[in-house]
């Protein structure tokens, strides 16, 4: 019977918890019938301009050739269904759909740059061929060479990763080191002022000659620049630790590495999380220098050998994918942080 009291009474708590959305949800003044259509309206408005966009795309005659026009609508239709499966689930719960409320206009716009796009290319010409090829053609590019590129994308993926965990793992240990002790940090701290503004890939010349692979220099130059945004946000994080949280922990009988591990870098944590996203920024730009100048394989490379013979659908191609690579690393590193400072969100009772 106690354990039932108990577990009704948890129960009754977690219902009494909100949260931050929830809350404002309540605090907002209610919607009139019409903002309610008006907001529904504006969900619908990416398949309006879908529509628009396929108009176009079908009934507007083409000055230069566009070969299997089909690929164009296949992925922009993947996309369409994509974004209904969301607006179906804001329907369904409607905390959801403030969120497809507030993307709807971005995905809007979207649609209609893609579509004035290809005007411009496809339609008109004002943007010269072959430098600026239409959509179309860039994703038949892409499922034409496919296979070299998910090879050249394999390779920038081991590159990048390789060298932003070295460089992180080694920045973290010197940002902590510093911030936690000022012997460490008198030695060090010379170190980071001298090579911390200039640019890692400033260094590409010399580690090219200095190491025995191209991949071992583009790896380190990638996690030189990492090393450095890990290392000052590290270092800022443990020295901004409020000292009375570190003296109450030592009146409780903890020692020098529990000061570091259980205090200190939870305490920092935003900040790590911070250098971390800094980090992934720098190492990107490094990547693609690295493996434009010197590298045998990778995106980077793709791309410069592309340009050299003058094929920009394939070039733009590698561009994407870039492009979608970088996006689902940053969103990685969001979700990574909303996770590890979840505490941060807390909850309203």
């Amino acid at each position: 019977l106690l354990v039932m009291k108990k577990e009704t009474a948890k129960g009754m708590e977690k219902e009494r918890q909100l949260t931050r959305e929830q809350l404002l949800e309540m605090e907002s003044a209610p919607k009139t019938k019409m903002q309610r259509r008006l907001d529904v309206l504006v969900c619908f408005c990416p398949f309006i301009a879908a529509i628009i966009m396929f108009l176009v795309y079908y009934n507007m005659p083409n000055i230069v050739t566009n070969p299997k026009p089909h690929i164009f609508t296949i992925c922009v239709c993947f996309f369409l269904a994509l974004y209904l499966i969301t607006l179906i689930r804001g329907f369904i719960n409607k905390s959801y759909f403030g969120k497809v409320r507030y993307k709807a206009p971005l995905y809007t716009v979207i649609v209609l740059v893609v579509m004035l796009y290809d005007v411009l290319t496809l339609k008109t010409g004002i943007l010269k061929q072959p430098f600026f090829p239409c959509v179309n053609t860039i994703l038949v590019a892409i499922i034409e060479d496919r296979k070299l590129l998910l090879v050249s994308t394999l390779g920038s993926l081991k590159l990048l990763f390789t060298g932003y965990f070295i460089g992180g793992i080694l920045g973290l240990i010197t940002g902590v080191a510093c911030g936690y002790n000022k012997k460490i940090n008198y030695w060090v701290s010379p170190i980071i002022k001298l090579l911390g503004p200039i640019p890692s890939t400033t260094w590409i010349p010399i580690i090219m000659v200095l190491v025995s692979s191209l991949f071992k220099g583009s790896a380190f130059i990638i996690g030189l620049g990492v090393w450095f945004a890990m290392t000052i946000a590290s270092q800022n994080g443990i020295q901004n630790v409020d000292k009375a949280y570190l003296e109450a922990a030592r009146t409780l009988g903890a020692k020098g590495y529990q000061l570091v591990f259980r205090v200190a870098i939870p305490h920092a944590m935003p900040n790590i999380l911070q250098g971390m996203t800094q980090g992934m920024s720098s190492a990107c730009t490094a990547l693609l220098v690295a493996e434009m100048l010197g590298a045998k394989a990778g995106l980077g490379w793709y791309i410069q050998w592309q340009k050299s013979w003058a094929i920009y659908s394939k070039m733009y191609a590698a561009v994407v994918l870039i492009c979608v690579i970088f996006t689902a690393v940053a969103f990685a590193l969001n979700v990574l942080k909303k996770i590890l400072l979840r505490w941060q969100e807390g909850v309203v009772k």
